[in-house]
């Protein structure tokens, strides 16, 4: 006889229609820790340009040492650059429409306008962290001058190759910046070499370090000059630098006060709602870059990602 197939209770589909799902807000992937964001120091500009006085003839100041006689002592003066180099800040702007219909009713446990503006600013700074490292103008990688720019010897990044990058940035360098694939491939040629680089922790998050200075990982330093390379091979560069304005190093670039400040050199902005219904708020962010002396920054140029080793 066939067993009965009756429901005798209640089945566990029906009875979630009438239980509350715990939700999470919107995870966003491209989310990232922008490490360079954080360690730069940033200075606030009072009108967004910034001029980046320098000296002229470095060697003109003549000084005496161990006077005897009636030597006379040497007259000098120190010049400045007549021309100097000066920095616009840079903005990065979007839009974000939200229809005010979804913001009314579907805005409990989040609310949407929030979440919406949440998202977008962190894609707007995600982008701003892309920029101070390979725009055009300012950017890190445009802006190291050309005596400043090393190859490596064999392709993957060795330890010699840090070392060199280190003789260009001696004084006080800060961290290196590389692409999480670049740092790998430095750990393993450190590791056939049986040198393992020791680790530093920074924001309760550790960092391979090399001669103490750490290895910054960024994914915003493109591998053959793409975002996403499509295999495993590729190459890039390693950054290294000396970051504040009192070290003569690499600094961040804002303008303070904004109208709709969220953060240091961003605002949100309302701009109405239209016939459809339709809320707009502008995002805006200014942000520029400056190296303020040549040897305040070097790169690791021609870096191959893809070498391996059999370890036997």
């Amino acid at each position: 006889m066939a067993e009965s197939t009756a429901q005798h209770t209640l089945g566990e589909q029906a009875a979630i229609q009438l239980a509350n799902v715990t939700k999470t807000p919107p995870q966003y992937a491209a989310i990232t820790p922008r490490w360079l964001v954080r360690l730069l120091d940033w200075k606030p500009l009072e009108a967004s340009i910034l001029r980046v006085n320098k000296v002229k003839d470095e060697k003109s100041v003549e000084v005496l040492c161990d006077q005897k006689d009636e030597i006379n002592v040497p007259v000098s003066f120190v010049n400045y650059d007549e021309k100097p180099r000066e920095y616009t800040l840079s903005s990065i702007t979007t839009q974000l429409d939200v229809q005010t219909r979804v913001s009314d009713l579907f805005s409990n446990p989040f609310d949407q306008i929030k979440e919406q503006l949440r998202l977008t600013i962190e894609t707007v700074k995600e982008r701003q962290e892309s920029e101070l490292i390979n725009n055009g103008n300012y950017g890190l990688l445009k802006n190291v001058p050309a005596a400043q720019r090393i190859s490596t010897r064999k392709g993957a990044p060795t330890p010699d190759d840090l070392d060199e990058l280190l003789t260009k940035v001696w004084k006080e360098p800060s961290f290196f910046l590389a692409h999480p694939r670049a740092i790998a491939a430095f750990g393993r040629e450190c590791t056939r070499r049986g040198v393992p680089p020791p680790t530093v922790t920074l924001f309760g998050t550790p960092f391979l370090t090399w001669r103490g200075v750490p290895l910054i990982p960024t994914e915003k330093l493109h591998i053959d000059g793409h975002p996403k390379p499509k295999d495993q091979g590729g190459k890039t560069n390693i950054l290294l630098l000396r970051v504040g304005e009192k070290k003569q190093g690499v600094i961040g670039l804002f303008q303070p006060g904004l109208p709709g400040e969220q953060t240091p050199g961003l605002s949100v902005r309302f701009m109405g709602i239209n016939k459809q219904a339709v809320g707009s708020y502008l995002i805006s962010l200014y942000c520029s870059a400056a190296v303020l002396t040549e040897d305040a920054i070097a790169a690791l140029e021609n870096v191959e990602v893809g070498h391996y080793h059999d370890y036997k």
